[in-house]
């Protein structure tokens, strides 16, 4: 089995929860995901099925999250699995406040992630310390985030912001919710949050579990193809030049520079190349399909 799956990401269950559910329905020892979900968080959890998983770092890497930040309330994790460190009224923060400190948070913009997440100082967790008791600031980071769109607003003691944000990899959405309650003075926290997009796969085309097993039992069940995926340019080569390309041998091409995915002429899948300065390098060669 070669390919994708767009797998919804149920509450309570880790990413590597659920690689190793994948690994037992689908009978495979290779998975791999594409981007880690906290487990409170749902929905797009790409998954790569057996060689695939050699092709995760070329998909597509936009994301995008349906969120709820819940104003007054801040917590150990920034959102609402840690502890509660601070609790407030803020019944009189007005939606047009709020949405007149959004746009601090769009744009190329310095990011602190969470204590409780999975960045991995000098070989160990955040979480992992964090859980020791050990207080570790995390590294600021540079993240891209391109949009965010307020959905809904619910006034009340504690008021809730229902936001739609895309963004590019490593963003924590926490990080959004805990600094946005920080340019408000309010404090702020992450009360749900839900993935729409990942890797170029949408939250309309997901599969739960439990669809998921019921197609593995009909026999219906077809990965997502690799050409599906991923969006570099297209590259076909003749029997023998795909021979030389499985072989890991370096080809000739008069193309531009840049990632390419590698096809026989026969619309057979190769892998993944790169051609520098006129010659095609093997980056990814996959097995041929049984």
């Amino acid at each position: 089995m070669l390919g994708f799956l767009n797998l919804y990401k149920p509450t309570g269950l880790t990413s590597h929860d659920c690689v190793g559910r994948v690994r037992r329905i689908c009978g495979l020892k290779r998975v791999g995901h594409g981007g880690t979900l906290d487990p409170l968080a749902t929905g797009v959890l790409p998954i790569a099925l057996g060689p695939a998983t050699r092709l995760l770092p070329y998909l597509p890497e936009q994301k995008a999250y349906q969120a709820t930040i819940r104003l007054g309330t801040t917590t150990t994790t920034d959102d609402l699995a840690g502890e509660v460190l601070s609790k407030q009224t803020v019944h009189h923060l007005s939606q047009e406040a709020v949405e007149q400190a959004l746009p601090k948070f769009i744009g190329s913009i310095d990011q602190r992630p969470p204590a409780y997440s999975a960045i991995q100082i000098q070989g160990q967790r955040l979480y992992d310390l964090a859980r020791q008791g050990k207080a570790v600031t995390a590294p600021i980071r540079t993240v891209e985030v391109l949009d965010i769109q307020v959905l809904d607003w619910r006034a009340a003691e504690q008021p809730e912001l229902d936001v739609a944000i895309a963004c590019g990899p490593g963003t924590y959405i926490r990080s959004i919710a805990r600094d946005l309650g920080e340019v408000l003075g309010t404090g702020a926290t992450l009360a749900q949050l839900t993935r729409t997009l990942s890797c170029g796969f949408d939250l309309a085309d997901s599969l739960t579990f439990e669809m998921l097993e019921a197609q593995i039992q009909a026999g219906t069940f077809t990965p997502i193809a690799p050409s599906f995926s991923l969006q570099q340019p297209i590259i076909h080569l003749p029997p023998a030049e795909a021979q030389r390309f499985c072989w890991g041998q370096k080809l000739p091409q008069d193309r531009p520079n840049g990632l390419m995915q590698v096809y026989e002429s026969c619309d057979r899948f190769l892998g993944m190349g790169e051609i520098i300065d006129g010659v095609l390098k093997p980056k990814v060669v996959l097995p041929p399909a049984p």
